[in-house]
């Protein structure tokens, strides 16, 4: 709720009608349950969920970038690495020497890349959707020290940051004359030389941020007090708990199952 200057209470915008708390509990349990399932069906649904929504929410023009520069360079990864080397395979397509392209490395490879995009853009729809100030007196109202839900609320938005900060490296580095062909090894090193600086920078971020609120005091212990009012409702406490209650049943089929098969 906000008060206009006439001091009439207006009512919350529909995005914060929902708690950060319950948006954080749907993407950490679609998050959990998808990796804990490992199938390729309710990993491509999740993976429409979450462009659906995003489209729903305008904010797809951001999240789709973000997850293509998280999800490019991994995904080449996996096909590489399970494509040409998985000791499983039977069925063999092509063979060069040790390595050979087997369908079942490929079966493989592409369900790990529709895991991970999953959990990726679920991850990447919540950072786009969630207000850090309103997260972060959400956490706080629940007995979050100040200092850990601020670090906490500000890391689970860093992943927006890092597609355009791996362009702006990938910008600088080509007016060096680093030049990136069609080629793999070429593609491999070019992505050695933009993770390096892309991850020193996060580093040196979290430096900053960390001197930023100690100034502030946010390490200090004692009570606190907010004057931001973050909604909440009994029903979405109840829908916290199924989801978190949801993703846990889901981790302990995971490991009941693979005890049994191992």
């Amino acid at each position: 709720m906000s008060v206009s200057p006439a001091g009439r209470t207006l009512p919350a915008p529909r995005h914060r009608r929902v708690n950060p708390l319950t948006l954080l509990a749907a993407a950490g349990s679609a998050a959990a349950i998808t990796t804990a399932a490992a199938d390729w069906v309710l990993s491509v649904a999740v993976v429409a969920a979450c462009l659906g929504l995003s489209a729903a929410a305008g904010t797809a023009r951001r999240v789709v970038p973000a997850a293509a520069a998280v999800l490019v360079p991994l995904g080449l990864s996996l096909l590489v690495l399970h494509g040409l080397f998985f000791p499983e395979g039977r069925t063999v397509l092509a063979e060069w020497g040790p390595a050979r392209i087997t369908a079942e490395g490929l079966q493989f490879a592409v369900q790990r890349i529709l895991q991970l995009a999953a959990v990726v853009l679920a991850l990447l729809l919540f950072s786009f959707s969630v207000s850090v100030p309103d997260l972060v007196a959400a956490l706080s109202a629940r007995g979050v020290q100040g200092r850990f839900a601020f670090v906490l609320a500000s890391t689970l938005t860093l992943l927006p940051a890092i597609a355009g900060r791996a362009r702006s490296i990938r910008q600088a580095q080509e007016s060096r004359g680093l030049v990136i062909s069609r080629g793999l090894a070429s593609r491999v090193a070019a992505f050695r030389l933009q993770a390096v600086p892309l991850v020193l920078s996060l580093i040196e971020d979290a430096g900053t941020r960390a001197a930023a609120l100690e100034a502030r005091g946010l390490g200090n212990a004692g009570p606190r007090t907010s004057y931001r009012e973050v909604p909440d409702s009994v029903l979405q406490r109840a829908v916290r708990v199924l989801l978190v209650l949801a993703a846990l049943a889901a981790v302990v089929a995971r490991v009941v199952q693979a005890g049994a098969n191992g």
